[in-house]
């Protein structure tokens, strides 16, 4: 029989195993971008088959892109797909200087439009501050060498952005209460004991076999 000692050992025993395995992923790339999300059965933006990040659809119309996100950003899309979605954004708006610029902007202004009217809308202030940490992870494949040849030469995410993501994220954290689908997405852009305090707060609030476990557990 299981005592209460047993079962609060297992449980830290399986919150370390969590964050070692986060640890690893983060070592292996920046994981807002070379780690794709398991959003179910949500509608994404368009992708090629694959196993890798960088699998965009070549025959995908980036200059349609700003729309696209925006609609895919809509208040009842869940937190898990909304990650993906400005995952697979920032690597098409790599392609194109001008079309990065106009999806941040259109998602800034997204959020600036919730704070004057909206005060309580935290997906808004979420999308801006997770899209402004995923062109600063966008910059580290081209600090990291992650890519070459034409591909490199082509992804023009190449300096971090002068604004804080995080201070957004933390603003929708404070508006949205506890998630821990927002926790998760914070722990992937700190490190260290700040990283690892979003993850212990969203193991907390996943429930086994969710789909945010799935996704912690990859």
């Amino acid at each position: 029989m299981f005592t209460f000692t047993h079962r609060r050992f297992l449980t830290t025993l399986f919150t370390f195993l969590m964050l070692v395995g986060a640890a690893g992923a983060a070592e292996a790339g920046p994981p807002l971008i070379c780690h794709p999300f398991d959003a179910g059965k949500a509608s994404l933006l368009p992708w090629a088959g694959g196993q890798g990040w960088n699998n965009p659809d070549r025959s995908y119309d980036v200059q349609r892109l700003t729309a696209d996100t925006i609609r895919l950003l809509s208040p009842e899309v869940p937190v898990l797909a909304r990650m993906e979605n400005l995952r697979r954004a920032t690597i098409y708006a790599a392609q194109d200087r001008r079309v990065a610029a106009e999806l941040l902007t259109a998602v800034l202004g997204n959020a600036l439009t919730a704070a004057a009217k909206e005060p309580a809308n935290a997906l808004a202030w979420f999308d801006a501050g997770y899209l402004i940490e995923s062109y600063r992870q966008a910059s580290h494949v081209f600090k990291w060498d992650m890519l070459a040849g034409a591909e490199r030469a082509a992804w023009n995410f190449r300096s971090e952005p002068g604004l804080d993501g995080y201070s957004f994220i933390r603003k929708a954290l404070q508006l949205a209460g506890a998630h821990p689908e927002m926790e998760f997405a914070a722990s992937l852009m700190k490190e260290g004991a700040v990283s690892a305090e979003h993850r212990r707060r969203a193991l907390t609030g996943a429930p086994t076999g969710s789909l945010l476990a799935k996704n912690m557990a990859q």
